[in-house]
């Protein structure tokens, strides 16, 4: 029994030590930093002769902190990526965006166009991929958000505006309401 309780324990420490290569069906050697990261976004829609799918990545993209878009294009036909490069830009996505910034223009690679960025400001993005094929111009907008959250957004301005006009108005009517009962009680008392 001695022994067999001892067989057990080495067994259990020998197969606590052992380490495994694969995670989710992957070996370990292909693993890097984006692998087990979930994308923020990803979509996939029809734009003229093009499926394009897209992915960002990290989930959370921050200030700061880099980031990768990986684009997919094939033609519906053929099943080809777009001939050439694809352009990248960056604007931002407020009321008063000025000019799209460049990213970069990027070759096809491992049927992937991959496209860095790093923003140093939190807030909202449309990046724009850009194409052409037989002199016919591809262009794909997406948003990104990069940061937390505001909590004051346009809509949450606006709605505390509509709540402290409201307020306003209550207030008013309360006082005027007040003045007409003093005004009655006071000819009430003089008649």
């Amino acid at each position: 029994m001695m022994m067999r309780c001892f067989g057990l324990l080495m067994i259990g420490l020998f197969a606590a030590e052992a380490h495994a290569h694969h995670v989710l069906g992957r070996p370990a050697y292909s693993l890097n930093e984006d692998s087990n990261t979930p994308s923020s976004m990803t979509m996939e829609t029809q734009i003229g002769d093009y499926f394009v799918h897209y992915m960002v990545f990290p989930a959370f993209p921050k200030p700061g902190e880099p980031g990768r878009i990986n684009l997919y294009a094939s033609h519906m036909d053929t099943g080809q990526a777009p001939p050439g490069k694809v352009l990248f830009e960056a604007r931002d996505a407020g009321w008063f965006a000025d000019d799209a910034e460049f990213l970069g223009r990027q070759a096809l690679d491992d049927a992937v166009y991959h496209q860095g960025f790093q923003f140093t400001q939190a807030g909202d993005y449309i990046i724009t991929a850009s194409f052409e094929d037989n002199g016919e111009p591809y262009i794909i907008d997406f948003p990104l958000r990069v940061g937390a959250l505001s909590g004051t957004g346009p809509i949450g301005i606006t709605l505390g505006l509509i709540a402290l006009a409201l307020v306003a108005v209550n207030l008013l009517q309360r006082r005027r309401l007040l003045k007409a009962k003093i005004r009655g009680a006071h000819e009430e008392t003089d008649t």
